[in-house]
């Protein structure tokens, strides 16, 4: 017992120096790393953040088998809270980097596969083929005339034009000294008749024809949309995305954004259709209108966009 009793004495006389110590260079270690992730995280800060944290302790007589002194006792725990922040810091800041770099290249190699997809004319994207049932493509309320809730491109003679166009039978080619104009509003008659396969040929004509005329931009626009209302999706987001990557500065570019996200939802792929919307708004958001604004919303809601 009285060996127990003098080792426990002599362990009472040691720790405090011993520890005291090691925690000095502990301490000194803690600044320095504390300093240095201060310079990262607050770039400009002056002075120093970290009091002295060991203070002399009171002259006191020990008892026998103390352990240590309060003052080494509450630097050991300062010590460990500091270590513990800094892991703390450093582990937040290293989460953060990777999760960057992580957004970076998924957007990379999103912005590849649409590329590659689209540019290169695959057709394999749709997962099905085209032969389901024909699906009429979403109403725009803000481009819907109240007596036939088709969508209609906006200007004053291609309303006089459809209010003309015959629902069956015969197309008339209109004449007016305009050659562009008028294959354009031919292919257009054609698919307000719902004569799909040949508005297509009619539309590839003219873009093929006429790549400099504003027409252009109208004729490639709907072509997506006789694909997309002849039940082949798969066409018609080719047609879309070809009309915003090469005529992104066409009237009907943001048009056929807002159309490639819905010809991306009916091949049942929402998140690649949530994208597209956002790029439409990043992109066209201050030059579309209110209505195609609240179509967007809608789509994105009816998408489960985040």
């Amino acid at each position: 017992m009285r060996r127990f009793l003098v080792a426990l004495m002599l362990a009472g006389v040691a720790t405090p120096s011993v520890a005291q110590s090691g925690l000095e260079g502990r301490v000194g270690r803690l600044e320095s790393e504390m300093r240095a992730v201060q310079r990262k995280v607050f770039p400009g800060g002056a002075g120093a953040y970290l009091e002295p944290q060991v203070r002399a302790p009171q002259a006191a007589p020990e008892e026998i088998g103390a352990p240590s002194s309060s003052a080494v006792l509450d630097l050991t725990q300062r010590v460990s809270s500091l270590e513990a922040q800094i892991a703390s810091m450093t582990g937040q800041i290293e989460q953060t980097q990777y999760r960057m770099r992580q957004l970076e290249d998924q957007f990379a190699a999103y912005k590849k596969a649409t590329d590659a997809r689209f540019g290169s004319g695959r057709t394999d994207v749709e997962g099905g083929g085209e032969g389901g049932p024909i699906v009429p493509p979403a109403s725009r309320p803000a481009r819907t005339s109240p007596a036939s809730a088709t969508p209609r491109p906006s200007g004053s003679l291609e309303a006089q034009v459809a209010e003309r166009t015959p629902a069956a039978g015969g197309i008339e080619k209109p004449s007016t000294g305009q050659p562009d104009e008028d294959e354009y509003i031919y292919g257009y008659r054609l698919w307000t008749a719902k004569r799909y396969a040949e508005a297509a040929e009619q539309l590839k004509k003219v873009v093929a024809t006429y790549p400099k005329s504003r027409r252009a931009s109208f004729a490639q626009n709907l072509l997506g949309r006789s694909y997309l209302d002849d039940g082949k999706p798969s066409l018609a987001s080719i047609a879309f995305y070809d009309n915003y990557k090469k005529m992104p500065d066409g009237e009907r570019a943001p048009d056929s954004l807002y159309f490639l996200g819905q010809a991306l939802i009916k091949l049942n792929k929402p998140a690649d259709a949530c994208k597209v919307y956002g790029e439409l708004i990043d992109v066209y958001g201050d030059k579309i209108g209110q209505g195609m604004k609240d179509d967007v919303a809608r789509s994105r809601t009816s998408a489960k966009c985040k």
